[in-house]
């Protein structure tokens, strides 16, 4: 079987989900340990279990702990456990999660969000599979994999002395990313398809057909949070749709381009390092309003755009509307927008 297949679950043809595809099955088999990276919603958990199911240790547990949900207390004690005592509400001796874990897969989602001092503990888990319970000093020893996902550069929070390097390079065996869906747009048509059958039989309704017009914006938009955004725009399209068909009304209107889009974190960091490169070049000035700086630097970039190629069509509207591929009403009303008047005769 070709590496690349999709696995089951997954849903993705284009280039990026073929790699992650061929990572996933290539070290499934392994003991190493997978830190998985992307932004939320682009489906880590998903690789995550693909990943225990395709290993020897499929038939062993599959243990999922979100570390950012829990404080730094009471993370320790899910993750290793407590005895009897060891503070004010331990009434009676507890399994952590890496006991719990023994004999198969322990996926440490939001990694970041393990404090420092308990990065420690963790350390020592991967390098020596052992650990004590929390009031306790029996050490225990586990055997099994671990996974960690992370939606936050850790190069980032090791230059800010937030999380362990030693850590980092102990987790970052064999990285896999996962794309965000708008590096992944030609996906968009199959997973519509998949959502839109799955929610019309969990609804028990009849699958409705989606137009064109409404696949048109679903793959034009930005998807901030990915495919788990784009799932709930499907399932609620089919619990208030009234019709036969999924169209465009049936969507909220910032996918239909009626609001302002909401941006992702990534993209918004993005902007504003764009923006200040912009204003030290002099071509924009993006202000300190951070909620309107990825619009403040496509409108930057978009301007500065069409000023040069004024420029160079020397005022001509007809021939810089050609060149920027657009109508020359649609060049009228940008020069309209950004005062480019005197550029333009």
């Amino acid at each position: 079987m070709p590496t690349t297949d999709p696995i089951k679950g997954i849903i993705g043809t284009s280039p990026p989900m073929q790699e992650v595809f061929r990572v996933t099955r290539k070290v499934a088999p392994s003991a190493a340990t997978v830190l998985l990276t992307g932004e939320t919603g682009t489906g880590k958990e998903l690789i995550a279990r693909a990943l225990h199911e395709l290993s020897n240790r499929a038939t062993g547990p599959f243990i999922r702990v979100n570390c950012g949900a829990l404080s730094e207390n009471l993370l320790e004690s899910e993750l290793f456990g407590h005895t009897k005592g060891a503070f004010t509400s331990a009434i009676e001796n507890r399994t952590g999660r890496f006991e719990a874990a023994h004999g198969g897969t322990v996926f440490l989602d939001e990694i970041n969000s393990v404090s420092y001092q308990l990065q420690v503990k963790l350390l020592r888990v991967l390098q020596e599979q052992e650990f004590e319970r929390v009031g306790d000093t029996k050490t225990i020893r586990v055997d099994c994999r671990v996974i960690a996902a992370t939606n936050i550069d850790l190069m980032d929070l090791i230059q800010k002395g937030d999380f362990r390097e030693d850590l980092y390079y102990r987790l970052n065996v064999i990285p896999i990313y996962l794309p965000a869906l708008r590096e992944r747009p030609e996906d968009i048509p199959a997973l519509v398809s998949y959502f839109v059958k799955r929610y019309a039989e969990e609804n028990h309704s009849s699958v409705p057909r989606v137009t064109s017009n409404a696949l048109n914006f679903l793959t034009q938009y930005n998807w901030p949070g990915n495919v788990r955004e784009l799932q709930n725009y499907i399932e609620r399209a089919l619990v208030l749709g009234t019709s036969d068909e999924l169209d465009a009304v049936d969507l909220p209107q910032h996918v239909r381009g009626l609001a302002p889009q909401r941006i992702g974190r990534k993209e918004k960091d993005d902007a504003e390092s764009m923006c200040a490169s912009l204003v030290s070049m002099g071509i924009a000035d993006c202000g300190d309003d951070s909620k309107d700086v990825y619009s403040r630097v496509v409108s930057g970039v978009e301007r500065e755009v069409i000023l040069q190629v004024l420029r160079q069509c020397q005022g001509v509207q007809t021939r810089t509307a050609t060149r920027l591929g657009i109508n020359r009403n649609t060049l009228h009303k940008k020069i309209d927008e950004y005062g480019l008047h005197d550029e333009s005769r």
